[in-house]
């Protein structure tokens, strides 16, 4: 039985868990201080225009500006005289807009690390059934998890909807087998929407926040609720009131499936997933045989090593590693819908010789990812044993929204050892006291690396005081940790003009740029939209009952009459045997481009020879073709007679020219 389970105790985080039994097959987690942007609807102002970019820089309101790409912007928001202008040369940004103009944009990315927003002039509104973009439409359809009669009957619906004027729409896989009436109120729903976005739009000066995308529980109820999911449960009363709310003007029938839990033990206890939630934060990660995978997040890819480890389920080791391989690649599945992975992802599988075991791994991941909501790209095991593939980002990840960096090692995971940042200081207090005007230097080092140079390199320091004539102090700092230190130069100048009296003990350090203070500088300040959340001018229609004894006859009668029933689509085998194989293979497009000079050569050939015919020996024929044996006889035959008379006139050539030599003897 699946569930969806809403844990909303603690007010500084929200988490939401969806569970087939008791194994936990989807997360998502969200905090207070830290709100989700993605999808939100802002009125900005072009900042700056970068050509060279071929980008813009909007202010939306937040400390760090926007990323606008020219690809990213309507036709509509064009200058007057550049909108129909479509025989016009390759326009350029700075062509079509300008700086301090006024535009609708969304969030299309969030901010990740240095990088800021993606935005897009393109919105998107997402409704229970449909994606509305309200300015774009050109773009519709179906989602392409739809297919076969489904799709069909999709699109047959679609057609007799009321769509207004320039607006796309896209069904989503939740409007499947859901009536005209439902989502054309849906429809509705979201035009109603973007009316009153367009109205709060002209209220204001920009930047603002114009509509929020929902929070995590409306929005998990609103894309992950399907029919297969039976339960959902939720143990805080605030929140299981705002979500009978919601159902109750979207989604009115699924009302018996919400329940507020009461008992003391903890929801997600109850259901034996905390475990597993954090296994999902942890770098490795257990396989049931005994493996493990190592996750490991870098700046410009996810890489996944697979250890065999205590693995020795198998009869050899091509075994032992195809059944590692087929956990993990189920593990890893599941792993990137929990942790959210996204962008460029490669999986280093334990080495396997045979190409099927290859094979029948990447096709495990297909299956696994095939229920993902991101989209995926995959592609094959290359001959080093990694496997390439990119999956879209659809929300922050838990990596990068509830980790932070560490203060001591910047990230990096490693850090110097004793004598190798003290031998990099020793280095570095030689380079500043070479420098001109230089008199004294202050060095606030850690206590462990202080101890090292004061007693191993102190002659050493020493030497450098005496040849460049400069004061060097080392203050040992209890505060600083093993990569951390600081160097101060003073010039002749700063010691007239600062007390130089003071004791070594009681220097302490001015500034603090090179500790790693983790502290959250983001603006705190919550944001509140102009559209809050709008309730539809009418209520959700009842959905028709589609279950019951005539639907199972019908069924049960289609299976046996329709005997031509399409086959599941079956995935074509890989007939890649390496690049040496069948060399001398010609493709037919280059035999046809030869064939001219072919039929000439034949041409030629058959001149010279006049007495040749192709059918002429009896094993080119069929034994059983009677009318070909019959054809080649009559030929035969007939070439037979012509070489008889040509003989007969050679003859009485012959004749005459005797006769004529002798009656001139």
């Amino acid at each position: 039985m699946k569930r969806m389970l809403i844990n909303a105790s603690q007010p500084e985080e929200v988490r939401v868990a969806l569970v087939d039994g008791q194994r936990l097959y989807d997360l998502d987690i969200e905090s207070t201080s830290h709100k989700q942007k993605k999808s939100n609807i802002y009125k900005a102002r072009i900042a700056r225009i970068e050509p060279s970019l071929e980008a813009a820089f909007l202010d939306y309101g937040v400390e760090r500006h926007g990323f606008l790409p020219f690809k990213e912007v309507s036709r509509k928001l064009f200058k007057t005289n550049q909108q129909n202008d479509k025989d016009s040369p390759r326009l350029s940004i700075k062509d079509v807009l300008e700086e301090g103009q006024e535009l609708i944009v969304q969030v299309e990315k969030e901010e990740r690390g240095n990088k800021g927003a993606a935005l897009t002039t393109y919105i998107s509104l997402a409704g229970r059934y449909l994606v509305a973009m309200p300015n774009n439409p050109r773009v519709g359809g179906v989602s392409r998890q739809i297919e076969g009669d489904e799709r069909i009957e999709a699109r047959d619906i679609m057609n007799e909807l009321k769509i207004p004027a320039n607006m796309g729409l896209i069904l989503r896989t939740a409007g499947v087998g859901k009536s005209r009436e439902e989502i054309q109120w849906d429809l509705d729903y979201l035009t109603q929407l973007w009316e009153a976005i367009k109205e709060a739009s002209k209220k204001q000066n920009p930047p603002f926040l114009i509509y929020q995308e929902s929070d995590v529980i409306i929005r998990a109820i609103r894309d992950y609720l399907r029919s297969d999911v039976e339960e959902i449960w939720i143990d805080d009363p605030e929140v299981h009131k705002r979500c009978h709310e919601f159902m109750s003007q979207v989604m009115p029938h699924n009302l018996n499936k919400l329940q507020l839990y009461k008992e003391n033990d903890p929801l997600f206890t109850r259901y034996q997933i905390e475990n597993q939630i954090e296994s999902a934060f942890s770098r490795e990660v257990h396989l049931p045989s005994g493996g493990a995978l190592i996750i490991d997040h870098t700046e410009a890819l996810i890489s996944i090593d697979i250890n065999s480890a205590k693995s020795t389920r198998g009869s050899d080791i091509e075994d032992t590693a195809l059944n590692t391989n087929l956990e993990a690649a189920e593990e890893i599945s599941r792993q990137m819908r929990l942790r959210d992975i996204g962008g460029l992802i490669v999986i280093d599988f334990i080495d396997m010789l045979n190409l099927s075991n290859k094979r029948k791994v990447e096709n495990a991941i297909r299956e696994n990812l095939h229920a993902d909501r991101a989209r995926v790209q995959l592609g094959k095991i290359s001959r080093f044993g990694l496997f390439e593939m990119s999956r879209q980002r659809l929300r922050p990840s838990l990596d990068d929204s509830n980790h932070s960096t560490c203060p001591r090692c910047d990230g990096q995971g490693t850090i110097r050892n004793v004598k190798s940042l003290s031998l990099s200081i020793l280095r570095i207090i030689e380079e500043e006291a070479m420098k001109d005007m230089t008199k004294k230097l202050i060095i606030h080092t850690p206590v462990d690396t202080t101890a090292f140079l004061l007693n191993e390199k102190r002659s050493i320091i020493s030497e450098i005081q005496k040849r460049l004539e400069v004061e060097i102090i080392i203050v040992p700092d209890s505060k600083l940790v093993t990569p951390q230190y600081s160097i101060e130069r003073f010039k002749e100048s700063d010691l007239k003009s600062s007390n130089s009296n003071k004791a070594s003990y009681q220097l302490k350090r001015e500034a603090e740029d090179h500790v790693n203070n983790f502290q959250f500088n983001k603006n705190s300040s919550i944001e509140k939209p102009v559209v809050s959340q709008i309730i539809p001018a009418r209520k959700a229609p009842k959905p028709k009952n589609k279950s019951g004894i005539f639907k199972a006859i019908i069924s049960f009668f289609q299976s046996l009459f329709e005997s031509n029933q399409k086959s599941p689509r079956r995935h074509r085998p890989n007939r890649y045997r390496g690049k040496n194989y069948n060399k001398n293979y010609k493709a037919k497009n280059s035999y046809n481009k030869n064939k001219s000079k072919r039929n000439n050569r034949n041409n030629s050939y058959n001149k010279k020879n006049k007495n040749y015919s192709k059918n002429n020996t009896p094993n080119k024929r069929h034994p059983t073709d009677k009318n070909n044996q019959s054809s080649t006889e009559v030929e035969v035959k007939s070439d037979q007679n012509k070489s008889s008379a040509e003989a007969e006139r050679n003859n009485i050539k012959n004749k005459q020219e005797q006769m004529d030599t002798n009656n001139i003897n």
